[in-house]
């Protein structure tokens, strides 16, 4: 989902120092890497990249949908939206506990973000329009994020692997909750079926972009999947997204907003158009419709907090201080 690649042969067999073998052999047998087991440095910094561009995108996905839960149309559908929201809230927070777990700080990771060192899924810098555009972030949104997750069940990376299984449960759940809105839009009133197929139209693209550039333009792709951080490539969960995804709009009695694409017999495939790449990289930049005001809500969350993180120190402080007086009373 979240970990934008670029192309790395890595290096060969013969340039790899004796510890670094032992390593890929142990990732090649599949056994899973801990944290106080040696690991190579680039190892380390290509997971904190991932993991930490991870939970910023759980953190910042928050916003589009928080704007909506004092708007959601029935009590029920606010309770589920608000419940959502927490739930994207605990999966930032297992994903930078995982980080920490690399030996960088939380409060280094949100240095990072605010200062746009490291980047989020740019899906979450589009607007929120509609009441529908809720059943489309569910569906289309975290249906990618689940593709993209399920197999990082299986990452080399322990504390990853394992924060992956509750998340993907979870996001399964938000799936879910997203196609019942659809559902209940597509099959509404004239008016409900028009939002859900305008927020089908412009859902569409961002979430094929979610999966990260084409394959040919990935940063460390081969790396990363010699070191099983990455265990697909971005074309191939692109692909089996739209394979997916395609039939479930067939059955809303929804519309593609793709006039090219086909099924293709010979590939046992879906041929879609690619989704405009020149956006992705300039949403990226920081160019995208909500990039400054997502950014800055970040930012002044961090900023109004500083408040209650000054005080947990100072009573930590306080009762290391306490502990510390009784414990030489006691000597």
């Amino acid at each position: 989902m979240y970990a934008q690649m670029v192309k790395s042969d890595g290096p060969s067999d013969a340039e790899l120092s004796p510890e670094e073998r032992a390593f890929q052999a142990r990732i090649d047998a599949g056994e899973k890497i801990e944290p106080k087991e040696w690991m190579p440095e680039g190892y380390r910094k290509t997971l904190i990249r991932q993991i930490g561009q991870h939970a910023h995108s759980e953190i910042v996905g928050q916003l589009p949908e928080g704007n909506w839960i004092t708007r959601a149309p029935t009590l029920e559908r606010k309770a589920i939206l608000l419940a959502k929201v927490q739930d994207e809230a605990g999966h930032g927070l297992y994903l930078y506990s995982a980080a920490e777990t690399l030996g960088v700080s939380r409060d280094e990771l949100f240095e990072k973000l605010h200062s746009g060192k490291m980047k989020y899924s740019s899906i979450f810098n589009y607007p929120t329009l509609s009441w529908a555009d809720m059943g489309a972030i569910g569906w289309l949104v975290d249906g990618a994020a689940i593709m993209n997750q399920v197999p990082l069940q299986r990452t080399s990376y322990g504390p990853y692997a394992r924060a992956m299984v509750r998340i993907c449960k979870e996001e399964s759940f938000h799936q879910r909750q997203g196609y019942s809105i659809m559902m209940k839009m597509a099959r509404g009133t004239e008016a409900q079926r028009e939002m859900a197929q305008d927020a089908l139209n412009r859902f569409w693209y961002p979430s094929l972009m979610m999966f990260g550039p084409s394959d040919k333009d990935s940063v460390h792709s081969a790396q990363s999947m010699a070191w099983k951080i990455k265990m697909n490539t971005n074309d191939e969960l692109r692909q089996k997204f739209v394979d997916e995804t395609v039939p479930q709009a067939e059955y809303l009695g929804l519309t593609v907003p793709d006039p090219d694409l086909s099924w293709n017999e010979d590939r046992g495939h879906y041929d879609f158009t690619q989704p405009d790449w020149d956006e992705f990289f300039e949403v990226l930049r920081g160019n995208g419709p909500c990039n400054e005001e997502r950014l800055g809500a970040r930012v002044k969350a961090w900023d109004d907090g500083a408040w209650f993180r000054d005080g947990l120190n100072a009573y930590a402080d306080k009762a290391a201080a306490r502990r510390l007086a009784a414990k030489t009373a006691a000597e």
